[in-house]
């Protein structure tokens, strides 16, 4: 039967073959995603070294510059993926992302990084909303979490092959070029134009696929939205400071009192710890960030009820964010600190760090999301609240082996752990993300996406890798830094327990 032509078959069937189709596209754009994210891992000791910066700047450079403007960016640039083509979202976002990736290649000093690595956010988050969009049309519910799984396995083995390429470029062109190559380019510059270019005939590609009709897996099909355009800048009008003062004040006064409050309060919050730590950069970019959210959630109850009421009127909804966002902590510090530790701590080479943690990470996350995946949707077919099982298990099972590898002085063995521990944590991502999906209607889809990655984002990626960089300044120790992060894993476990609990309820009453 699989070599009778498409005109011969069931239109069901056509359509289900699309549906992988577009899968395997988007599942080569997120490697890429990851690619440009986690390739500064790979090169850190070299920025660090040629840029003269600390181990809490490379964390604020790879997490905050990066993921404060990727999640606020990706409120409305989520709200644009509910109301435009996806597949043109998607197709100008990895255009613009690729071509910042390159730029950073240029950069001169860690100012000319972080304005180039905030470009590669706002560019990424088109992404996802458009993606997990995308998906949840072409693929029914009760295949969705497999689908989100072997979509989000982009991301293991996107990273897993920056630290391999970028291993093999920095050492190999280094040593070609020991005093610069042309241009005066040192290795880890040429190895950002080497991954950023490639995204851009990549994004021709991403135009040719073909616009799934919104809705029409779940038998809810929603009209296009009328002047999309007024509602992405109408969104914008909400959640980028200053303009938030005047999206709050067209909500009357009650409103922008409310916000000039919480504006001074996560002023006051951010100047003490800019006091306590000294490190203005980072914490400007995340009270921004947590304003610019504070903004956006209130003018959504607003002008949007119903999706308030979905999204941060659900308790379960916002339990699921910041559990699997408090997972994400420990996994995007894993995932950038490993290469420092191996080459500091161990005595690698990039090429070695790169093909062995490159290798292990993009195996061990392959695996684990995709059966993650798949166990997820197998669990819920008998128990409502199946997919936040796996999702603890996520939490809590690759605890002792992070304790295991960033104390042991074998490189052996820390190389060996790595594998499992990424398989481990990777198996919460599909589960949790289909789970948010779920919670939601149609036309809500690429908000909610929005709203979960600001979980994975704000949460993980802004202060995971700085607070593990930023302990490692102070004790002098990269192992110890790894170590301070066990501190909320307790959080992470409770707000999943309190989700399994709510969730039957919360899906019934969507």
């Amino acid at each position: 039967m699989d070599d009778v032509p498409n005109a011969a078959l069931p239109a069901a069937r056509i359509e289900d073959r699309y549906a992988w189709y577009g899968l395997s596209v988007l599942v080569i754009v997120y490697m890429l995603n990851f690619i440009d994210r986690q390739i500064l891992s790979i090169l850190a000791e070299d920025v660090k070294r040629d840029l003269h910066l600390s181990d809490s700047d490379l964390g604020f450079l790879y997490g905050t510059a990066f993921g404060v403007f990727y999640a606020l960016f990706g409120i409305p640039l989520g709200r644009l993926a509910d109301t435009i083509s996806r597949v043109r979202l998607m197709t100008v976002g990895l255009a613009l992302w690729s071509t910042m990736t390159a730029l950073s290649g240029l950069s001169r000093s860690g100012g000319q990084l972080a304005a180039a690595r905030i470009g590669v956010g706002i560019g990424e988050a088109t992404a996802s909303p458009c993606a997990y969009s995308l998906l949840s049309d072409w693929f029914p519910k009760e295949k969705r979490a497999t689908a989100l799984a072997i979509y989000s396995s982009g991301l293991y083995l996107g990273g897993g092959l920056s630290l391999f390429i970028g291993g093999t470029i920095v050492e190999s062109w280094n040593a070609a070029f020991p005093d610069g190559g042309p241009l005066g380019l040192r290795g880890w510059q040429a190895a950002f134009m080497a991954v950023g270019l490639p995204g851009l005939m990549l994004a021709l590609w991403v135009a040719s696929l073909r616009e799934p009709v919104r809705g029409q897996s779940d038998g809810i099909v929603t009209p296009t939205a009328p002047q999309p355009y007024r509602l992405f800048l109408a969104e914008l009008l909400t959640i980028i400071p200053p303009l938030t003062l005047l999206g709050a004040a067209r909500n009357g006064r009650r409103a922008l009192a409310g916000n000039v409050a919480a504006l001074i309060v996560v002023g006051a919050i951010a100047g003490g710890l800019i006091l306590l730590t000294g490190d203005r950069p980072q914490w400007i970019a995340v009270g921004i960030g947590a304003y610019a959210v504070f903004s956006w959630a209130s003018a959504l109850r607003y002008r949007d009820p119903a999706t308030f009421a979905l999204i941060v009127g659900t308790p379960a909804f916002l339990l699921v964010v910041v559990g699997y966002g408090l997972i994400a902590f420990t996994a995007y510090s894993v995932s950038f600190w490993a290469a420092p530790f191996a080459l500091r701590e161990l005595g690698s080479t990039p090429d070695i760090a790169g093909l062995l943690i490159g290798g292990g990470g993009a195996a061990g996350g392959f695996v684990g999301v995709v059966l993650g995946g798949r166990i997820a949707d197998r669990w819920r077919l008998s128990n409502p609240s199946g997919r936040i099982a796996v999702a603890l298990v996520g939490a809590i099972t690759p605890l002792p082996l992070l304790v295991l590898c960033f104390t042991t002085e074998s490189a052996a063995m820390f190389y060996t752990l790595l594998l499992p521990m990424q398989a481990l944590s990777s198996c919460a991502l599909g589960a949790s993300a289909a789970t948010t999906q779920d919670l939601v209607l149609p036309r809500m889809r690429g908000t909610a996406t929005a709203t979960f990655f600001i979980g994975t984002t704000l949460i993980g990626l802004s202060l995971g890798p700085y607070m593990a960089g930023k302990v490692s300044a102070l004790s002098g120790s990269l192992g110890t830094g790894m170590l301070s992060l066990l501190a909320v894993a307790p959080v992470s476990i409770l707000c999943l327990l309190l989700a399994y609990r709510r969730l039957p309820a919360a899906e019934a009453s969507r």
